[in-house]
């Protein structure tokens, strides 16, 4: 697997983050918590969680900071501009903006594993002004955008009305079609 050399800082108490496995993209990242405190996080509550790391990013690449897939699945808990980016000119400390989505207060301790960082190469765009919106060349999507590709097999939404009382475990559709559980 390709590797590049990334300069870090670590000020925290813990070890420096490791990938999981030989293949895996992002390397986790790990909450700096001071003392023998925690951070809590609310439902519907952002938090910038600490790692006590400073980098210094290749030129030419970006760390994205990404949601770790067993938090988000067991508690709710994303990245919440995931991915973030880490450029390459900056020089303080990375803080993982973590979001409460779950119903119950969840508590981020020294060690613990936060998120993940993937390095990607980023090429910088150079603009090439043209003079008209016709000038810029076709494409059979053109302008469309949010849903316009629409969705895998299905050509219209299923609409299923939930009873309030479902006494006989099934349910109707917007064709008035009952659907069994």
């Amino acid at each position: 697997m390709k590797q590049k050399i990334v300069q870090v800082f670590n000020k925290s108490r813990n070890e420096l983050p490791k990938y999981a496995t030989d293949f895996s993209a992002g390397i986790d990242l790990i909450a700096d918590v001071e003392g023998e405190s925690n951070i809590l996080i609310f439902p519907g509550e952002r938090r910038l969680i600490p790692t006590g790391l400073y980098v210094a990013i290749p030129e030419g690449y970006e760390l994205q900071i990404r949601s770790r897939s067993g938090l988000a699945l067991k508690k709710g808990i994303l990245v919440l501009n995931s991915p973030g980016t880490i450029d390459s000119d900056y020089r303080g400390e990375i803080g993982v903006i973590l979001f409460n989505t779950g119903t119950e207060a969840i508590r981020i301790g020294n060690g613990e594993r936060i998120a993940q960082a993937v390095l990607n190469e980023v090429p910088q765009l150079l603009w090439l002004k043209v003079d008209k919106l016709t000038d810029l060349p076709s494409t059979e999507r053109g302008q469309g955008g949010f849903g316009s590709t629409g969705t895998i097999g299905v050509t219209e939404p299923i609409i299923v009305e939930y009873p309030l009382s479902n006494q006989d475990n099934s349910f109707k559709n917007s064709d008035d079609k009952i659907l069994d559980e």
